[in-house]
Formats: structure tokens, C-alpha cells, sequence
């Protein structure tokens, strides 16, 4: 069911945690399946210096989340805001289709974090961020009929 790398993620997730000096932080969650995941970026001349995250959820959803702070971590703002849940999905090797939302969520925890970033700055977000990057959106990332659990 799910790839090696999903499972060495799952079981070894990297960069767990919070950061105290986080001057960017987002959270996002799928009321469907419960997933919430929160990213927490310290960003230093336009480079994420660190990352770290928190996640409640599946197996999937903490792979996700392990995987994008590790393609994000030393990356510009803008490499990150580039950042696609299918460059997740292809970093783990793939996921069953009804665990993508999974890297959707990774996708928007980042982009969420990156704005928080630039509220923080005194810039508007929507300048940089499809929609302004609410950074406590509640996401609705399954489809009618889709198994999330």
C-alpha cells in the first residue's frame, strides 16, 4: 500500500517539532479525515534557515509533512511557495489515491506558514500567495466519496 519511502517518513519523520522563534507559522487541517498540520519557518533574508512541524493525522499525513520540510529546508521563499503536493507525492514514491490529500495539505501548510511570514512583515500576502495563504484555513481537500481515513 504505501512506498518504502512513505514508511521511513512515517516511521523517521525529520524536523518533528516547533520552533520558539518561528517568525512564520501555518496550520491547516481537512475536517473530513481530522488531518491538521502546523509548519513553523524561521526565515532569514528571504531563506528558510528552519523548519519544523507538527502533525496529527495518518501515516501519510506525517510522511507529507516530513518530506516537505526536508525539500523546503535552505530553499528561498520562493522555491517554497513553488512547492507542489505533486512534487510530494513524487519525493515519497507515490500515494494511494485516497491519501493525496495528504500532500495537498503539505502544500497549503507551507504556503500558509510563508504567508503568517509575510503578515508578520507588513505585506500582503495575496501579493505573493493564491487566496492570501489564511494560515488557520480549515481545507475540504476530499471529494465527495473519498475514503480519508
Amino acid at each position: 500500500m504505501y512506498t518504502d519511502k512513505v514508511m521511513e517518513h512515517f516511521a523517521n519523520p525529520q524536523n518533528v517539532g516547533e520552533l520558539p522563534d518561528a517568525n512564520g507559522v501555518g496550520e491547516v487541517g481537512n475536517a473530513k479525515c481530522g488531518d491538521i498540520m502546523k509548519m513553523y519557518l524561521k526565515i532569514e533574508n528571504g531563506i528558510i534557515t528552519d523548519v519544523k512541524f507538527k502533525t496529527f493525522g495518518c501515516g501519510a499525513a506525517i510522511a507529507t509533512s516530513s518530506v516537505s520540510t526536508e525539500l523546503i529546508k535552505g530553499k528561498s521563499i520562493e522555491d517554497a511557495l513553488a512547492l507542489s503536493n505533486k512534487t510530494v507525492v513524487e519525493k515519497l514514491g507515490g500515494l494511494p489515491d485516497v491519501k493525496l490529500h495528504c500532500s495537498v495539505l503539505a502544500e497549503q501548510a507551507v504556503k500558509a506558514a510563508i504567508a503568517d511570514y509575510y503578515k508578520r512583515q507588513g505585506i500582503d500576502p495575496a501579493l505573493f500567495i493564491a487566496g492570501g495563504g489564511d494560515s488557520h484555513a480549515e481545507h475540504h481537500c476530499c471529494g465527495e466519496g473519498d475514503n480519508c481515513g
